[in-house]
């Protein structure tokens, strides 16, 4: 039996004594709150998206801004996910694997993000790489653009969403423990074939899961893009920013209608959020 049957049993003898009311209540209670915080909002997006017909959400979506914006938004995860992918199993590699200085102060920082409000980071970029920013005069010099322009929007994109890989493989790989990769040295594999044969194949289902989280939140991400973007159409606007601009233009129809893409993606990943929480929780066992 593995040990989380124990809790399971223990739980499930906990909610057989309350009475039946307590936990219809309770039940009834949960589901109409995520009827109202959850399903009905997500249907009140497609409702508004199709309210006008399909030819206005086909010429929504098919708008020049609208394309610009996806293929931004999709440029933003092409290049902040693998660049968190690398951070995130290289940082979880030292964190469990290795006892050294600085090991606290390395997990403090992979959970600053967390604690920083995105609009706070956009601003930090700002301070840094604006025009008036401690290096602004020297990247105006050399006709370098960060601020209001792409490469501002993907550093503030993979400072928001570089704690979300490092975050599910560090307590998955800190229960695996050492014992296979110490036995693959001692057979005489080198450091890589440790870790391309067992360490790898060992967090996969973990891996993908912080992949799945990180792509939703770049492409969900606004606060911090909202800051150094500029938003300047056809250019630094991702999804979430146009439909803020499309809606400030009363233009309801195209705002949901783009919305309705995002929530598509978000359902998407909720969905594979679930089937990777469950093999995960197989390979732990």
């Amino acid at each position: 039996m593995s040990t989380a049957a124990p809790a399971l049993l223990s739980r499930n003898v906990t909610a057989q004594r309350e009475p039946r009311w307590v936990r219809w209540s309770l039940t009834i209670l949960a589901m109409a709150l995520l009827a109202a915080l959850i399903v009905l909002p997500l249907v009140a997006v497609f409702v508004q998206a199709f309210a006008k017909g399909m030819a206005v959400y086909l010429d929504a979506i098919r708008d020049p801004d609208a394309v610009s914006a996806m293929k931004l938004s999709l440029l933003v995860v092409a290049v902040s996910v693998p660049l968190n992918v690398v951070f995130g199993v290289a940082a979880a590699w030292v964190i469990t694997k290795f006892n050294f200085r600085g090991r606290n102060l390395l997990l403090t920082l992979i959970d600053l993000p967390f604690g920083v409000s995105p609009v706070i980071s956009g601003l930090i970029f700002v301070l840094l790489f604006g025009a008036q920013g401690w290096f602004g005069p020297w990247l105006a010099d050399h006709d370098i653009h960060i601020i209001f322009a792409v490469p501002g929007i993907l550093l503030a994109t993979t400072f928001i969403t570089f704690p979300f890989v490092a975050r599910e493989l560090i307590p998955l790989m800190e229960s695996q423990g050492t014992e296979e990769e110490e036995a693959a040295l001692v057979l005489g594999a080198s450091g890589w074939q440790m870790f391309w044969r067992v360490t790898l194949p060992n967090i996969s289902w973990g891996l993908l899961y912080g992949v799945v989280l990180c792509t939703a939140r770049a492409l969900g991400e606004f606060g911090a893009v909202s800051v150094v973007s500029g938003h300047i159409r056809g250019q630094t606007n991702t999804l979430p920013l146009h439909v803020e601009i499309l809606y400030n233009e009363y233009n309801y129809a195209g705002a949901f209608a783009v919305a309705s893409l995002l929530s598509v993606v978000a359902v998407v990943a909720l969905a594979a959020k679930k089937f990777l929480e469950w093999k995960t929780g197989q390979a732990t066992q």
